[in-house]
């Protein structure tokens, strides 16, 4: 049976250069501009997202694609969200999951999942990655889906009931305030969401919280390499991952390594260049050409990998020695 379980909301510059305007905050409106949201909280973006994902969804429903930047409107042949899942993978669940899929890699793939464990999906929209993830870990294993939007989550639910898998569960929630217990998670996926997240440390601290120990987290998102004007950041960003909140990948490590974990591997994927998003930048009145040398490998989409450790083991990580632990700050 399928089920969604409820749980309360929790609430949780320079001048530009040339070819490019400045801009705030950009979110994609499923043309090929953007509109702007100069002065946003974390309620706003909450909402924004809400809102983008529940019309992805509606989309779906109506026989459309979920893409999002100037892809939405024809078929979503843009370089983000195309070719992540293989034949067999695509056979494997309803069409409306593939196209309900806003994702910029294939977390699932790469997870190394495995009998018997119990996988988390951080927003897991239309529940391609969870169906996926579900058979893959097969009937003795749990797969659980997270996400805040009703309408994706009506979708997830009607995936599951298509697919015909029982061991799933979709759970509607925020990914800052899982509503799941400590140590009960194996490994942790997600598909280009946590970028979306206005509070990224409490995001990793409730992963880090329910997995259990040697737990692995294993998800795909857009990161940004090196420094560049916030301008050009945000422009890109609204194209690359539809609202311009990516974490630099040095900063990525830092914010891991904050919440406790260790072992951490980022791996691109798909690093993206200013001609692949030529025509959503042009629709902003920007000079493609002229920014080209600042955007290019510049912005990726990667496989970030860490792992559950104790504090002991990262505060000894590399030096090949045995550290003992020293009270509720361990090791300070």
């Amino acid at each position: 049976m399928s089920s969604t379980t409820d749980i309360k909301d929790v609430p949780s510059e320079t001048s530009a250069p040339q070819g490019l305007k400045p801009a705030s905050f950009l979110v994609s409106d499923g043309t090929a501009g953007s509109r702007a949201l100069p002065e946003t909280t974390t309620g706003d973006i909450k909402q924004v997202v809400k809102e983008k994902y529940g019309q992805a969804a509606l989309r779906v429903k109506s026989g459309g694609s979920s893409c999002c930047g100037a892809a939405a409107g024809n078929g979503c042949a843009d370089p983000i969200t195309t070719g992540l899942y293989d034949a067999i993978q695509s056979s494997q669940i309803p069409e409306e999951a593939l196209l309900a899929s806003l994702g910029c890699g294939n977390p699932t793939a790469l997870a190394e999942l495995m009998a018997g464990e119990t996988v988390l999906d951080l927003g897991s929209g239309g529940g391609i990655d969870v169906l996926l993830s579900a058979r893959r870990v097969g009937p003795t294993g749990k797969a659980y889906g997270l996400d805040m939007t009703d309408e994706m989550l009506a979708l997830a639910n009607d995936n599951q009931r298509k697919a015909g898998i029982d061991n799933v569960e979709f759970l509607r929630g925020e990914i800052e305030s899982i509503p799941l217990p400590d140590n009960s998670v194996d490994v942790i996926i997600s598909n280009c969401v946590i970028n979306l997240s206005a509070d990224k440390d409490r995001v990793l601290r409730e992963a880090f919280r329910v997995l259990k120990p040697g737990g692995r987290f294993a998800i795909s998102d857009v990161v940004t390499r090196g420094e560049m004007l916030p301008e050009i950041r945000q422009s890109v960003l609204a194209w690359v991952g539809c609202i311009a909140g990516a974490l630099e990948e040095n900063e990525y490590r830092r914010k891991l390594t904050a919440a406790g974990f260790g072992q951490i591997e980022i791996k691109p994927t798909r690093i993206y260049r200013a001609a692949d998003a030529r025509e959503f930048l042009a629709g902003q009145g920007i000079d493609v050409d002229a920014i080209a040398p600042q955007v290019d490998e510049k912005f990726m989409s990667a496989f970030i990998h860490a792992i559950k450790t104790s504090s002991a083991e990262n505060a000894t990580a590399g030096t090949g020695e045995t550290k003992a632990c020293c009270g509720p700050t361990c090791c300070n």
